[in-house]
């Protein structure tokens, strides 16, 4: 267990579900654009998150499944606060993100996720599916973050 995911789990013993995932910008004419998922089966639009493998850290898992769903490999900047919430079994969940910027890659479908979105970020906060995601992005400070983003 990484030292990351050590402390979290002492400070957060009641989470059962740990998962990792990012916050993917990129500017466009000094503006920031943030990347969507659509996921067919749950027929919903996030972030780019997933489950750890066993052994993997968080900052891994989470590269791992922007890697996986998006077909971009990112490089992970901030780490955005803390997502809580209870998954669709009823376990108490927590998803570490971060922001991130994309070092290569293309999309292609896959099975969980069919296409992808640059939005910007009111339309962002719009198209996300779950509440939580849009809190997420609309407390984040952009500006500073999107400064570090290439054009």
């Amino acid at each position: 267990m990484s030292d990351l995911r050590r402390r979290l789990a002492r400070k957060y013993p009641q989470i059962e579900v740990w998962a990792a995932g990012g916050v993917v910008l990129r500017g466009v004419a000094g503006r920031p654009e943030v990347l969507l998922a659509h996921r067919p089966h749950r027929k919903d639009w996030s972030f780019p998150k997933g489950k750890l493998d066993p052994g993997e850290t968080l900052g891994r898992a989470a590269e791992r499944e922007v890697r996986e769903e998006t077909g971009l490999r990112c490089k992970r900047r901030d780490r955005l606060p803390l997502v809580r919430y209870r998954d669709g079994r009823g376990r108490k969940k927590m998803v570490v993100y971060w922001l991130m910027e994309v070092v290569k890659g293309e999309f292609e479908p896959n099975e969980e996720v069919d296409a992808v979105g640059w939005f910007d970020l009111a339309s962002a906060e719009r198209i996300l599916t779950y509440d939580r995601e849009a809190r997420l992005l609309s407390a984040l400070q952009v500006r500073k973050a999107t400064r570090r983003m290439p054009a």
